[in-house]
């Protein structure tokens, strides 16, 4: 623990440049505690509260360039990649792109205190056409507020965190398995809440051949892509309706509750889907069933997409 500490007084703006860099690229590595404890340092440290600043900005706009130009190169489908393997379970696309999409580029000034925005805020933002120069201009501010909070925080409670340190110091190899400790706790933490959302909104999925088999039997399923309608410009199922989670008050009276009904949505886990098809069975509807793999699984599976403006619902 004391050789860290000396590592820290040294070589405090790479440690934290790489800690903030691995944060915004998706690692559940918090940097938000290491800015508050260097911050408390930077008086007697090697490094300044500027550097400080100045060294954080630099490793999150890196970061947030990274996926703002894959999103720009590669479009939604990043977004879906980043839905996949995020630890947090609010951080489904449609709730991030409604929120984008509200606030514009200035939401960038705050992503970084919401959980499970800041990681795909810049790749939003690159999909959704957003000017280079506005996300740098933004992005920069954001994590300027975001770092200087903490190291503000840091400097002001200096006496405490140092105590705290020293503490930990003192306990010598136990102190750095606290530290270890609580790390691997926050990590089990956000994959238990995770688990349990999903497990929330585990239901029977049906599979895009099942469905294409109901189609061309004359079944006629009823539909719902419960995507927003910028996303359903990159195409959707034919005869589909749409219906958002933000439109949950608008479920019809006019499908029979005989009927089949499916729902996608651009979330490889289905999230959006699922949390509507909850909302169809709560109203009576039990022949529900979200589209596993959701738009991405029927488009590569070969079958149909519609690709012209959708009528809205």
């Amino acid at each position: 623990m004391n050789e860290f500490l000396q590592l820290l007084e040294q070589f405090g703006l790479i440690i934290v440049f790489l800690n903030v860099f691995l944060e915004q690229i998706g690692l559940p590595i918090p940097a938000y505690p290491m800015l508050l404890v260097t911050g408390a340092m930077a008086s007697t440290a090697d490094f300044s509260a500027a550097g400080l600043l100045c060294t954080a900005i630099l490793g999150a706009l890196l970061a947030d360039m990274f996926w703002f130009f894959a999103g720009r190169r590669i479009g939604r489908r990043v977004l879906g990649k980043l839905c996949r393997i995020s630890l947090s379970p609010d951080s489904c696309v449609r709730q991030t792109e409604s929120l984008y999409l509200k606030v514009g580029p200035s939401s960038l000034l705050f992503c970084k205190f919401v959980p499970g925005f800041a990681s795909i805020a810049g790749a939003l933002a690159g999909a959704l056409g957003t000017r280079l120069w506005v996300f740098i201009l933004f992005d920069a501010l954001g994590a300027a507020i975001w770092a200087g909070s903490a190291i503000l925080l840091g400097s002001l409670f200096d006496t405490a965190i140092n105590e705290l340190l020293d503490m930990l110091v003192a306990m010598g190899k136990w102190g750095a398995m606290l530290l270890g400790l609580a790390l691997a706790v926050f990590i089990a933490k956000k994959w238990w809440e995770r688990y349990h959302f999903l497990k929330e909104l585990r239901m029977a999925r049906i599979s895009v051949s099942a469905l294409n088999e109901m189609i061309e039997g004359g079944m006629n399923p009823v539909i719902i892509d419960t995507r927003s309608a910028l996303q359903a410009e990159e195409g959707w199922i034919p005869g589909a309706r749409f219906i958002g989670v933000d439109q949950l008050d608008q479920l019809g009276d006019d499908i029979d509750p005989e009927q089949h009904i499916i729902l996608y949505c651009s979330c490889p886990n289905e999230v959006t889907a699922a949390k509507v098809a909850k909302a169809f069975m709560n109203n009576g509807y039990y022949k529900v069933r979200p589209l596993a793999g959701g738009i991405d699984a029927w488009a590569a599976a070969g079958y149909t997409v519609a690709r012209k403006a959708p009528e809205p619902s």
